[in-house]
């Protein structure tokens, strides 16, 4: 489902983009048309799908599902569930999953108040997402390996180890590497999300 949420997420930011890109130039004098609306359309599909994206990853991380490499990674059975919270960031894949939200927040404010400004204003901001999306899609396309899955599986991370030929190698699995002790800190929990806040303030 989570994979399924990025896939969706990439494809309405790439409509997003191509929309008001269209609106901007083609649809310059008109007041409300259509490539705009299908603009906000594709926008607010992304924004949920991001929402679905976190929902699923924070759901494994909880859970403590050590058979996705993130959750194996990044967090361990004795993380006090704040630090299991601010494991959701701390890796690559969910660092960009966290931009990705601050500026699908900030774009339905600008959807929402922007007037004027919203046509060439969300067609960088629909850029960046797609942008962004490529960072956690995480697919293979003639042979080259575009961004990472926070969704990928341990098996399939490129971990060679014998205990993978085993159908039943979860049962070793009991734990995960947790998080690096220097990390282990409530400026962890804070310090992120207001950076990527900013980073999504800066395309705007």
């Amino acid at each position: 489902i989570g994979q399924f949420f990025i896939v969706l997420s990439f494809g309405a930011a790439l409509l997003s983009f191509i929309s008001y890109y269209f609106a901007t130039t083609d649809d310059a004098g008109k007041a409300d048309s259509s490539w705009q609306r299908l603009g906000r359309l594709g926008f607010y599909v992304n924004s949920i799908s991001i929402l679905g994206m976190g929902t699923c990853l924070f759901y494994v991380l909880y859970n403590h599902y050590f058979e996705y490499h993130y959750a194996w990674a990044y967090t361990s059975r004795s993380l006090p569930v704040y630090y299991l919270v601010s494991g959701f960031w701390n890796g690559q894949e969910g660092g960009f999953l966290l931009w990705a939200f601050w500026q699908a927040v900030l774009g339905n404010v600008l959807i929402a108040r922007a007037k004027s400004w919203e046509r060439p204003v969300m067609t960088v901001v629909a850029l960046s997402q797609v942008i962004l999306g490529t960072m956690v899609l995480g697919i293979d396309i003639f042979g080259q390996r575009i961004g990472s899955s926070p969704f990928l599986l341990l098996r399939n991370s490129g971990i060679e180890a014998p205990i993978f030929s085993q159908p039943n190698y979860l049962d070793f699995i009991k734990d995960g590497q947790g998080m690096n002790p220097s990390l282990q800190n409530y400026w962890m929990v804070i310090h992120p999300p207001t950076l990527f806040l900013g980073f999504a303030s800066i395309i705007v």
